[in-house]
């Protein structure tokens, strides 16, 4: 479907979730004012960009849709498209695109290859082994807790943080035998303890460009304790990381993997995704993922002064970002995500979701899983929506998040109200290790 109107640029964003609708909302708030386009979308990037209906999986008919609406620009939010070179075929189109092609993709699409990665460009991390058994992977075990990582996508899920020889055993067997996540390595890291640190770069296949730091919460429970998910919650900045320190980790974690994907031939455009570990010895990279984190994200972006459509466009050519400086807002932003019963091991879906009417504009709230029917908004799967505010300081934004996040109900809605509690000074309990994968 196309709109009647056509400004001076179109951009379609790929992907359903929080992470595409806070893209939706930047983007709309650029100066150059683009037609924006979303697929396939969700019931609230409705109502700020015109919907395709395509699935994500859909790598050609999302290129022939992005070819028959002539855009300017598609910007991929998830992983899956990525990895199944959704980049590569818009590209060989002549159709500009921000993501990395599939073969840059693979440090996301590969635990493993990231770890030889890590290793090659010298990228400090933690000690792993490679294990295609279930008795390989217990006899490179040499002491609890231990990390076991999928090597696969898994959807935020593909990782466990082992306490016992038990739970190593049966995590083992689900990755291996069972193959939970179609996968045929898992990936036994070393335990790091310390504090958790996600920064984002801009890459336009020569140099890594750093945005604004933050810190996510995976697991379902307060006190990090529980399944792990896509996410429950994230701020941004995190006190200690200013534009020089984080400008120094990214030369240390993200430049040496961009610089590697040059000399390869494999050019590294996008967003590369650092979840880092803040241990005693220093930082340490955990994961990698080549597009925007979600809720990372939903943080981020709304603290961002300067034109990201400009930005990604810039991100899209070699050397794009030359001489690019980006503008942040001062003011502290808080992201809580609302999730359906049963998340992460299931959802509970068609829910009515009430008072979204009642949320001030000052706050922004994305959609990721719903659905509109006759009788209103409902839920559409685990992650349904974030709410983000901004303020002044930690505390004011935390707290305007909260109240706004109380407006709103569903059945069996799941709400962490620990998000950010550290960054007001109230204890959060231990934060040891990363839960993404």
């Amino acid at each position: 479907m196309s709109s009647s109107l056509r400004s001076d640029v179109k951009v379609l964003v790929v992907g359903a979730g929080g992470r595409e609708h806070a893209i939706v909302r930047a983007l709309k708030r650029s100066p150059q004012q683009p037609e924006l386009l979303c697929a396939p979308g969700n019931a609230g990037i409705a109502a700020d960009a015109c919907l395709l209906d395509v699935s994500i999986d859909d790598v050609m008919g999302i290129a022939r849709l992005a070819e028959v609406e002539n855009v300017d620009l598609v910007v991929i939010g998830p992983e899956g498209p990525l990895v199944g070179g959704l980049a590569d075929t818009l590209a060989s189109m002549g159709i500009a695109v921000f993501g990395p092609k599939a073969a840059a993709a693979k440090l996301e699409g590969s635990k493993a290859y990231a770890k030889e990665m890590m290793i090659e460009a010298k990228v400090p991390t933690a000690g792993f082994e490679l294990v295609g058994t279930v008795e390989e992977g217990m006899a490179a075990i040499d002491r609890y807790p231990v990390v076991l990582k999928a090597d696969g996508l898994a959807g935020g899920k593909g990782v466990v943080i082992a306490q016992s020889e038990r739970e190593a055993r049966d995590t083992l067997e689900d990755f291996l035998v069972a193959r939970r996540f179609d996968t045929r390595m898992v990936v036994v890291e070393e335990f790091l303890a310390g504090e958790e640190l996600s920064l984002l770069a801009l890459c336009d296949g020569e140099r890594a460009v750093p945005m604004a730091s933050a810190r996510d919460y995976k697991r379902i429970g307060e006190g990090d304790e529980g399944l792990n998910t896509g996410g429950m919650g994230s701020y941004s900045p995190v006190a200690g990381f200013d534009e020089q320190v984080v400008s120094e980790l990214a030369a240390a974690v993200h430049q040496p993997i961009v610089d590697l994907m040059r000399k390869r031939g494999t050019p590294f455009h996008g967003v590369l995704y650092a979840g880092l570990m803040l241990t005693f010895q220093g930082p340490r990279v955990l994961e990698y993922n080549v597009r925007f984190g979600d809720p990372e994200t939903q943080a981020v972006l709304p603290r961002l002064r300067s034109d990201l459509l400009d930005v990604l466009l810039r991100a899209s050519r070699p050397g794009g970002l030359e001489g690019l400086r980006l503008e942040w807002s001062p003011d502290s932003a808080v992201t809580l995500v609302l999730a359906s019963a049963g998340y992460p091991e299931s959802s509970s879906c068609g829910d009515l979701i009430a008072g979204l009417e009642q949320v001030p504009e000052t706050i922004e709230v994305t959609h990721a899983g719903t659905a509109r029917t006759a009788a209103g908004v409902v839920t559409a799967g685990g992650r349904v929506l974030n709410v983000t505010a901004l303020g002044p300081d930690p505390e004011s934004a935390r707290d305007a998040a909260y109240a706004a996040a109380e407006m709103i109900s569903f059945e069996g809605m799941q709400l962490r109200h620990d998000i950010a509690a550290r960054a007001v000074g109230i204890a959060e309990g231990p934060r040891a290790v990363e839960g993404a994968a």
